[in-house]
């Protein structure tokens, strides 16, 4: 999980240097398309077998709605300071929450309500509407994160039926064509060290899923989100020396609060999860049952 936090963080940095002279459809296409070739060695590892899928509908649905994500994502991480971009990233699992209440038909309690709560509290720190520091590109930034949470039940649909490295590898294919017809309305090829800034973004981009999906299997929700939220401090210490970006109180103010609710809710869903573990077998047991 620090490997996969420490890459979504690099690939920020790159995507904000290539910002300053690559239009956001532009850096969305590249990213997708070097993305696809960092995963093609899921195809020599699984085979050709791995792109059969009955569910071609669903991850079409995914990928388009994961592309516009990408693109509020990305426009706001080239127009908005790097640690409040980051920070209402964030926001995602609070919308997880409640569209697995309106998707999934998943009971929520008071408790996560309350800290779902909460974490918009927190967004409203930085966002700040009603004041002179108030921006509409963060609005944008929320709008990947409302986006991204769609997206996340998609994928939770998906592995229901589908293996994580099939995920992985139509997602990133399907992102090419999706995010090149946008592109080539604005399209000028890349000069210099931005084809590095391109490259180094799709690599780490891909690369960063990989590590993500290998330590949620290894390991407990609630005790690896609390380590993705290095990416904060690492993102913070290259927007200074790079960009000369000075972290604002109400940015960690508000993620601070945001990294509270999503903290307890990964607590709180794991804990109910290894309760439905622990109680499975017994019922079944019963007689009668």
């Amino acid at each position: 999980m620090l490997g996969s936090t420490a890459f979504f963080a690099l690939m920020v940095i790159t995507i904000r240097l290539a910002s300053e002279s690559l239009h956001t459809f532009e850096i969305a296409f590249f990213r997708s398309f070097f993305g696809m070739l960092a995963a093609l060695p899921l195809l020599l590892k699984h085979g050709p077998g791995l792109l059969r899928t009955q569910q071609m509908p669903r991850y079409i649905v995914r990928c388009v709605l994961g592309t516009l994500s990408m693109f509020c994502g990305f426009w706001a991480i080239g127009h908005l300071p790097l640690a409040q971009a980051v920070s209402l990233s964030y926001s995602t699992p609070l919308f997880v929450t409640i569209a697995a209440v309106l998707w999934l038909g998943e009971q929520v309690r008071v408790r996560r309500w309350s800290a779902v709560i909460l974490g918009f509290i927190g967004v409203l720190v930085i966002v700040r509407p009603g004041t002179t520091e108030f921006s509409a590109a963060s609005l944008v930034a929320v709008s990947a994160a409302i986006i991204s949470g769609i997206v996340a039940i998609q994928i939770k649909q998906l592995a229901y039926t589908e293996p994580a490295d099939r995920i992985v590898i139509l997602t990133t294919i399907l992102w090419v064509p999706l995010s090149l017809l946008p592109a080539l309305w604005v399209w000028e090829w890349p000069h210099g060290i931005v084809w590095l800034w391109v490259v180094l973004a799709g690599v780490l981009g891909t690369g960063g899923h990989m590590l993500w999906t290998r330590a949620l299997k290894l390991g407990e929700v609630s005790a690896l989100i609390p380590i993705s939220f290095m990416q904060l401090p690492i993102v913070v210490v290259f927007g200074y020396f790079l960009f000369g970006e000075a972290l604002d109180r109400w940015t960690l103010l508000g993620a601070a609060i945001i990294f509270s609710a999503n903290g307890y809710i990964a607590h709180r869903e794991a804990s109910l999860a290894r309760k439905a573990a622990s109680t499975a077998p017994t019922s079944a047991a019963k007689p009668g049952n």
